[in-house]
Parts: structure tokens; C-alpha cells; sequence
């Protein structure tokens, strides 16, 4: 096992762990973690090669690898949050590490990111250009990234400057680690596992998104049919940037009735 991943955590109580999405980092959640460590201790873990765990580079990244590190991490069975791939990283710590896992909530994930016949998501092709592209430029391609994340959103230049003014406060990746985890995005399917969960589970999703469309919620509907959903109606992929307070009222109610 490789060395233990850094992590940031602030206030007490019931713990909470966010984990962030492919080319970011924890950092991402700075916003949300300061309002929510009034009430919860909030753990906020960058994944390995990013944010403040950039220098670690993994020759296996892999789910299983990936999920254990993170797992090591939490002391106190925790409120496990995910956004987009680390809504994939969540799910699998809840499949593996449940006793890590008091509840799950996914941000704009999907259990198989990739679409298929009758599966709706992220054009294969789409994810093969962005391996090309980390050939060339890596910060270009996270860039472009950022601006299909924003994408439908009512304020996308704002929401754009938020993020990348956020996530710019740590090194960026390096082409191996986007490369690597990108592959997870394209590889990774959990749609007949996660059916197993029996913890309770909300699933938030933005009406806007272009990366998990809502096509999606129905699909995972039926899949997870004693899950929580709740749909930003006007949000694109990152809710807990662009409707801040929706996503902070809605995610502490659910908390309130759930915890």
C-alpha cells in the first residue's frame, strides 16, 4: 500500500467526506465545507495524484486501490459524498469498505459514465479525444473540461472562474494521473453492483448537465429504487457551485431525516 493520502478536515460531529471529480481537487469544496463545519466535521480527501497528493503516483490506479487508500483514511464510519468520478469512488467504498459508510450521496455521477445502447452518458469518443489532447497540453484539456462541466448552467463563465480559482491553489496533475483516472471514467461499470446497497443513498443531479444527462436518473431509478433523488432544476455538473444554497438546504435536510 502506498503512503497514506493528505487530507484536509475542519469542525465536528457527524463526519463527512467529500471526494472530487476527474482534473480537480479537494479544493473544490472549500465553499461548501466552511458552512457545513458549524455542524459536521468535514473531511475533504484529494485523490491520489491531485491536490496536495500530487507527487503520488500509482502504478496500479485502479478502483479497488484507489477506494482503499481513501478507506485508511476515514476513522469514524462517515456520510460519504461523491462528485462525478468520485461519485464512482464512493459507491465502491461502500460496496467494500461499509464499515467506512454511514450513507452516500452521489453529485452528478452515474454508475457507468460511458453511454451504451440503451444507457445514456459520455460519448465514447469524446473521452478518447481527451487522452489525445493530455498529449499535448493537459492544462488546455482540463480547460475544456471545465467548460462542458459549466455547460447549460445559467452563469457558466462565473462558475468557471469559481472553479478554476479554487482548484489553481494546488499543482496541477500530472498527464499520467489524468491519463490513468480518465481511464476509470471510460472502464469503470457499477450498475449491478451497486443494486447491493442498503444504506440510505441520495443522488443529486443537475437538469442542465451535459455530462450525466438526465436520461440517466430514470436508469438509476430502477437500480437503486429506495435511493433519494433531487434534480437542480436550472444546474449544470457542479450544483454545489452554481446554486450554493439550494445544494447546502437540500443536502442538510436530507442529512436532518436520514443521520
Amino acid at each position: 500500500m502506498a503512503d497514506q493520502l493528505q487530507f484536509n478536515s475542519v469542525g465536528s460531529g457527524i463526519p463527512i467526506v467529500f471526494l472530487h471529480g476527474w482534473g480537480l481537487n479537494s479544493a473544490i469544496f472549500q465553499p461548501i465545507a466552511s458552512r457545513l463545519a458549524s455542524d459536521f466535521e468535514v473531511i475533504s480527501i484529494d485523490l491520489p495524484g491531485f491536490g496536495q497528493n500530487h507527487a503520488m503516483q500509482l502504478t496500479d490506479y485502479s478502483l479497488p486501490q484507489i477506494s482503499a487508500m481513501v478507506a485508511e483514511c476515514i476513522t469514524t464510519p462517515a456520510l460519504i459524498i461523491g462528485w462525478s468520478l468520485g461519485g464512482l469512488i464512493a459507491s465502491d467504498l461502500a460496496l467494500h469498505h461499509g464499515d467506512k459508510v454511514r450513507a452516500l450521496v452521489t453529485i452528478t455521477s452515474s454508475p457507468c459514465f460511458v453511454a451504451e445502447p440503451n444507457w445514456p452518458g459520455i460519448n465514447a469518443e469524446l473521452l478518447k479525444s481527451f487522452h489525445q489532447q493530455l498529449s499535448f497540453s493537459a492544462e488546455k484539456t482540463i480547460a475544456g473540461f471545465l467548460k462542458i462541466q459549466a455547460m447549460g448552467s445559467e452563469h457558466v463563465r462565473q462558475d468557471i472562474k469559481v472553479i478554476k480559482q479554487l482548484v489553481d491553489q494546488y499543482p496541477q496533475p500530472s498527464n499520467q494521473t489524468l491519463d490513468d483516472s480518465l481511464s476509470l471514467l471510460e472502464t469503470v461499470d457499477l450498475r449491478s453492483k451497486i443494486q447491493a446497497l442498503e444504506i440510505p443513498i441520495l443522488r443529486m443531479y443537475g437538469r442542465l448537465d451535459s455530462l450525466v444527462p438526465k436520461a440517466v436518473i430514470s436508469q438509476v431509478d430502477k437500480l437503486l429504487p429506495n435511493s433519494d433523488c433531487y434534480t437542480f432544476q436550472k444546474a449544470s455538473h457542479a450544483p454545489f457551485i452554481s446554486h450554493s444554497d439550494e445544494f447546502y438546504t437540500v443536502l442538510c435536510d436530507w442529512i436532518t431525516g436520514n443521520l
